[in-house]
């Protein structure tokens, strides 16, 4: 393969879990792409638009706009930073016929990263080894926003030596939600604590979710319960060999 793949890594990759975003580097290299990291990127500004305050995403929107502009193809660890960038601009820059040309010209070249891999490189086995077993957590934007579900459980069948038990139910939100958790903390701690039944009813050695935001929300909760199990990146078991 080949092509350049400009990496967008989120402000939880870039501040908290740098890891998965050079496991997302490594998979794709080995797949034969040339990726770079524009330096100046920050925020997709979801916190801002999610909590109302449209005037400050749409100054952090403009940003990503112009960091990213010029990149051949964005790929980003997380369906609710895709899901911002390629849904919810639009709606930002509504009344901004040559604002939203450019978000119109953007979006068709932003991908998550299982989605990156299934449908523009058209992969499903990366390579990857990763012995044990694992269970899948639908992360609320990709499955519901980008109709995200049957490729990242296809690029796990791949994966020599894991076992996929699915969980019940596997869409059930985390409860995280970005502000969510800090607004209904009592709320977000009985739905994480819900996930945490479901992922250790599977038996499996690791949860593994396409969010950050995600993963951290059941790592806490994880701990918490005191559950031997790994919270994981789709990135995180790609790179595995």
């Amino acid at each position: 393969m080949s092509g350049r793949v400009s990496l967008f890594v989120t402000c939880i990759v870039d501040q908290l879990f740098p890891e998965i975003g050079l496991s997302m580097a490594a998979v794709l290299e080995r797949l034969g792409y040339k990726v770079d990291f524009p330096e100046r990127q920050t925020c997709c500004g979801q916190p801002a638009f999610n909590n109302g305050y449209w005037a400050e995403a749409r100054a952090v929107a403009r940003y990503f706009l112009d960091t990213f502009e010029g990149c051949e193809t964005i790929v980003a660890p997380s369906g609710s930073c895709t899901a911002m960038v390629v849904n919810h601009f639009a709606e930002l820059f509504r009344k901004e016929p040559a604002t939203l040309a450019r978000v119109e010209a953007l979006r068709r070249r932003v991908w998550e990263f299982s989605a990156f891999l299934t449908e523009c490189a058209g992969v499903e086995d990366v390579g990857a080894r990763f012995p044990g077993v694992v269970t899948f957590h639908d992360g609320c934007h990709a499955l519901r926003e980008l109709g995200i579900r049957g490729g990242p459980r296809r690029l796990l069948a791949h994966v020599r030596g894991l076992e996929l038990r699915e969980l019940e139910p596997a869409g059930e939100c985390c409860g995280f939600g970005g502000t969510f958790a800090i607004k209904f903390d009592e709320l977000s701690r009985d739905m994480a604590a819900a996930k945490v039944d479901a992922i250790v009813r599977t038996g499996a050695d690791a949860v593994v979710s396409l969010d950050p935001s995600c993963l951290m929300q059941i790592r806490g909760a994880l701990a918490r319960a005191g559950a031997p199990v790994r919270a994981l990146h789709l990135a995180e078991v790609l790179a595995s060999a």
